[in-house]
């Protein structure tokens, strides 16, 4: 028996990746002259690696939906490297002679390319990540998560105001964390969601993940 009474969950869509990553590239763009050498909040990475690693990150998800019949048991075969031992492993670099605005720009084009994949990716696609096989408006889901708790570590970093919608956090947080508290500030439970902070009664999380598993 199905309860009639139940929130229907709002789906994350394309607009939701551009939205979110349009956004963050205003936020970003405020510290333009700041040091992107410093590092990104709690990360062991700098402002400017963490957002390559971000970039990578949508370029990866759009990647993984691209193949006619994508992978379920690994990633697509690119080689990721990582340019000094302790930083992220990347597909995509920025040129740095362009400066943090050429930085924000691959940003940009990294965030066209997920939101293009997941607009015209048919929803019936399945393909692999290491926390689910999962669907377009999965891989959408964690390109907005991405985005957002990743903006937050670079404005950490940088001294910038960074506060996104609740109702974008709310969705992304149904989508992948559906364990989390309810009736909590969104935004706030996205990041104690994803290690960065405490909730009432909830302790910073040590370990966690999403679940980008298809919902039944």
């Amino acid at each position: 028996m199905t309860d009639d009474h139940a929130p229907t969950r709002v789906r994350v869509t394309a607009d939701d990746v551009r939205h979110t990553v349009r956004l963050a590239l205003t936020a970003l763009r405020a510290g333009l002259g700041a040091d992107w050498e410093t590092k990104a909040g709690t990360l062991e990475w700098s402002c400017w690696e963490t957002v390559e690693h971000l970039a990578d990150d949508l370029f990866a998800y759009a990647a993984q939906l691209g193949p006619e019949e994508p992978p379920l048991d690994g990633e697509v075969p690119f080689d990721w490297v990582a340019r000094r031992a302790d930083g992220p492993a990347n597909v995509t670099f920025a040129d740095r002679a362009h400066g943090p605005a050429g930085l924000l720009m691959v940003l940009e084009a990294c965030g066209a390319m997920l939101t293009a994949m997941v607009r015209t990716a048919p929803a019936g696609v399945r393909a692999y990540h290491g926390y689910g096989v999962s669907d377009p408006e999965g891989f959408a889901a964690m390109g907005v998560v991405e985005t957002l708790v990743h903006t937050h570590d670079i404005a950490e970093g940088l001294g910038l105001a960074w506060n996104p919608p609740s109702g974008l956090c709310d969705r992304v947080l149904a989508r992948l964390f559906p364990g989390a508290p309810m009736g909590t500030d969104r935004w706030a439970t996205l990041l104690w969601a994803t290690g960065r902070g405490e909730l009432p009664g909830q302790g910073r999380l040590e370990k966690w993940r999403w679940y980008g598993d298809v919902p039944e």
